[in-house]
């Protein structure tokens, strides 16, 4: 398992995501109240993808503290995966929201809305400074847990949503397009879908006890049958517990004829 020499402690971890939640909270109630005003869906778009982060840190706040608690008879294995089931979540619900978004972009096509520039500039510079901050805030717990990284490249996206939600309104403001509105919510919500299919095959390969993507199984098994006094390996099962755990379950056969000058024990201790 790699080691973060920038490890943050979970109490410390724990309050960035804390006050992270609340920031992000505020931010869509201002942007959902600034879209309803000004009549841009693009705003509104940002809203929704802002509150969606918002719930993602609640869940990731939820399952950091869920994830620490130790085994037991009942769950013999922890409960290390219910990061995992949090991401799960996290992109499922995105990926809902990008397709919802885009088909109201659709219909604004069709029955163009008016729309108020200033307002949308003001709101929207204002959530590219908070979603900054976010993304700040849980940049290093990021590097290692795929929940927390969903959030942080959620605000990432926030961000540039943001980026073009400003864009927008200024072109509102300097030509009148307000079409340009529906396309900035369209190029939002393709943002959101391209990111959450990127990384929910990973969070899935997890669920499906698949195999980890960086370790060649048939290198391992190899490397186990060369082992003085191992005769055959079968059975071979080798899935990933968590994001940084692997676990290889296998019956390994060891040669007879070996086993008066090869101590059983000491082949086990050299497999682990």
């Amino acid at each position: 398992m790699p080691h973060d020499h920038h490890h943050i402690d979970d109490e410390t971890g724990d309050r960035r995501v804390l006050v992270a939640i609340l920031v992000n909270f505020g931010l869509t109630v201002a942007q959902i109240i600034g879209g309803v005003l000004s009549g841009s869906l693009a705003l509104i778009a940002d809203a929704i993808h802002n509150l969606s982060d918002a719930l993602s840190l609640v869940i990731a706040f939820g399952a950091r503290r869920i994830a620490r608690r130790p085994a037991s008879k009942t769950m013999t294995f922890g409960y290390v995966r219910a990061e995992t089931v949090a991401a799960l979540i996290n992109y499922t619900t995105l990926i809902v929201i990008g397709i919802y978004l885009s088909y109201e972009a659709v219909l604004r096509f069709f029955d163009p809305q008016g729309v108020d520039g200033w307002i949308i500039v003001i709101i929207a510079g204002i959530a590219l400074i908070i979603d900054a901050l976010t993304a700040l805030l849980t940049y290093t717990l990021s590097k290692n847990s795929m929940n927390i990284r969903a959030a942080f490249l959620h605000n990432v996206a926030d961000a540039l949503g943001s980026v073009g939600v400003i864009i927008a309104g200024t072109l509102i403001l300097l030509f009148g397009w307000t079409i340009v509105d529906p396309i900035v919510t369209l190029m939002i919500a393709g943002y959101i879908l391209w990111q959450s299919f990127s990384e929910i095959g990973p969070v899935i390969r997890i669920l499906m006890l698949g195999s980890p993507p960086n370790i060649d199984g048939d290198a391992i098994v190899q490397a186990i049958k060369d082992m003085p006094g191992v005769e055959d390996i079968h059975h071979v099962h080798l899935w990933r517990m968590s994001e940084h755990e692997n676990a290889l379950d296998a019956h390994i056969v060891l040669n007879s004829e070996l086993n008066t000058l090869v101590c059983p024990t000491a082949v086990v201790h050299r497999l682990c």
